[in-house]
């Protein structure tokens, strides 16, 4: 287990918003949505049977019914896969590492075919902090230049580089990594 340290420690409580009350900007949901302002936080790990499929270049890279989703106070969830489920000699090191205040220590995955490579397109939490172990080895995809779908709908990637998440048609938001999302 890492210990956690005394930036993640401030981190977690610079967060204003942590699903209690969605704030007034928020968009209100229809039946049948779902608000990501509802989402807790601290994260919850929820396990999602729905069929998860991802391709690059009509290459199937993975698919699964036993995704672990991340689901966090203003994002879309990320969806977590088991290893077996993943083309694992589609898979390469990659060359960045991160660290996430509830989550802990990220590796990342390169994704290669003959020369063409995505670079750091996916991560795993090899050692998570308390609170994460589900995800434990799991990976995670940036859906950017992939094909990935949930139970058949087509996914949209969530705002800005950096987040990971999975936006599909129940969820509304606005979702973090939107223009002027800063400082939620």
């Amino acid at each position: 287990m890492t210990e956690l340290s005394e930036w993640a420690k401030a981190a977690r409580e610079h967060w204003k918003w942590r699903g209690e009350s969605r704030p007034h900007f928020a968009v209100v949901p229809a039946p049948g949505e779902i608000s990501v302002w509802d989402f807790p936080r601290p994260p919850v790990v929820v396990p999602d049977d729905r069929e998860v499929v991802i391709s690059w270049h009509g290459v199937e890279v993975a698919r699964t019914q036993r995704a672990l989703c991340v689901l966090e106070t203003s994002h879309p969830p990320t969806f977590y896969l088991p290893p077996d489920d993943i083309a694992q000699h589609l898979l390469v090191p990659g060359s960045a590492t991160s660290f996430c205040e509830w989550k802990g220590p990220a590796r990342y995955w390169t994704l290669a075919m003959g020369d063409e490579k995505l670079i750091n397109v996916a991560w795993s939490y090899p050692k998570p902090l308390a609170g994460a172990e589900a995800i434990k080895d799991c990976l995670a995809f940036y859906p950017h230049e992939l094909t990935c779908t949930v139970g058949g709908a087509p996914v949209t990637p969530q705002p800005s580089g950096f987040y990971g998440g999975w936006i599909t048609p129940e969820l509304v938001g606005p979702f973090k990594g939107e223009i002027g999302s800063e400082g939620w």
